[in-house]
């Protein structure tokens, strides 16, 4: 497979940073974030507002349905600028817009031509079960879905036990599986595909309008039609740039906000006292971080050198988990009064989701010090 690159208009605005996010859709996130996290919004009103935004046309080219003149890295920031006012929402950004670079790079042309227009309206729901293929691309699990060949179609058995995005109105789900050749491969399943069977929505501290459930996966067969790609180490590595980076996008909106009241907090008395100083540097990080994740996603560095992204990414959620605690100190007891601190009380919940969404931050600390492990050693040979 070749990975795909996004041409920019030449005369395209860069966004990052910029407001990509029209009006209404952000006035609609900020006045339901609450509601948006604890799950009293229906979950289901969530994917329409962000596709009638034009949310997941950016970055994809405008051939497909695409908004002209957009690239990933715009992408990434229409993520982050979602999490700065809600990061259920932007979770669920998440899994649409990945799943959809799923079928851009896939070289089954039929399977995004089918499907592209449904997912990028918005009236269908692109999940996306890849953690546990990413996690086995680095030798962390092995993947929980087995094929065996009947009758010349794929048989296949096992459990996807955390997805984001399972709208119950309809959705896709991405999921990897070991062939029965042995050989791991990514797949789409539809919602009503006899065999898949979606539980009741988990019962999370937090985000719960994002239709997160499990998967069981009981004699469901499939035919070539909904293969993505026949080898997952082959396609993995081009896709797993796109997942991570937009990915971030939880962390670098939640920080941006986070950062934004901690500077506000006491009438801006904190930006002027002595947490002035802290916020300048973790603002400045956050925006050198966010910089360079953009870049190297766009300049596809991170397909050879996972390792940086791997950095960038626990960087970032460890910036997001700093702003929150900057915030709590700028704004001291209120912080702690209900109902005024309720925005704060959001933001320290979903920032206890960013160490540990696949793949965790333990998880890519391990792979990280097995890699400089094994420059170590071979340093020393």
């Amino acid at each position: 497979m070749t990975a795909r690159t996004a041409t920019r208009h030449p005369d395209a605005t860069d966004l990052a940073g910029g407001a990509i996010l029209p009006q209404d859709l952000q006035d609609w996130l900020t006045q339901h974030a609450e509601a948006l996290d604890d799950g009293s919004l229906d979950a289901a009103t969530v994917l329409p507002r962000l596709a009638s935004a034009g949310l997941f046309r950016i970055g994809v080219p405008e051939a497909q349905g695409g908004l002209a003149g957009t690239d990933i890295g715009d992408a990434i920031e229409a993520v982050s600028q979602v999490a700065e006012r809600s990061v259920a929402s932007a979770f669920v950004a998440w899994g649409q817009r990945v799943f959809i670079e799923y079928l851009l790079t896939s070289p089954n042309a039929a399977l995004a031509e089918r499907w592209l227009a449904p997912l990028l309206a918005g009236e269908l729901a692109g999940a996306t079960a890849l953690s546990n293929a990413m996690k086995f691309l680095s030798g962390i699990e092995s993947l929980q879905i087995a094929a065996r060949d009947v009758d010349g179609q794929w048989t296949l058995d096992g459990r996807m036990p955390w997805v984001t995005n399972l709208r119950p109105q309809g959705f896709l789900v991405a999921a990897a599986v070991t062939a029965p050749d042995g050989t791991p491969a990514v797949v789409a399943l539809p919602h009503d595909i006899a065999g898949l069977e979606r539980s009741a929505d988990l019962s999370l501290l937090a985000l719960q309008s994002s239709n997160t459930a499990a998967l069981d996966v009981s004699g469901v067969r499939i035919g070539p039609e909904w293969l993505i790609h026949a080898d997952a180490r082959q396609y993995l590595p081009g896709a797993r740039p796109a997942f991570a980076g937009l990915q971030c996008g939880l962390s670098i909106g939640l920080a941006r906000r986070a950062l934004q009241a901690a500077g506000q907090a006491g009438q801006g008395q904190a930006s002027r006292g002595i947490l002035g100083k802290p916020l300048q540097a973790l603002s400045a990080q956050l925006d050198e971080l966010t910089a360079s994740l953009i870049a190297g996603v766009r300049s596809q560095r991170f397909v050879a050198e996972p390792w940086a992204l791997f950095e960038i990414r626990i960087a970032l959620a460890e910036v997001a988990n700093a702003a929150v605690q900057l915030e709590l100190q700028a704004s001291g007891g209120a912080a702690y009064l209900k109902p005024g601190g309720a925005g704060f009380a959001r933001r320290w919940r979903e920032a206890a989701f960013l160490p540990i969404v696949t793949p965790s931050l333990v998880q890519l600390k391990t792979e990280l010090a097995k890699r400089q492990a094994r420059l170590a050693a071979q340093a020393a040979s």
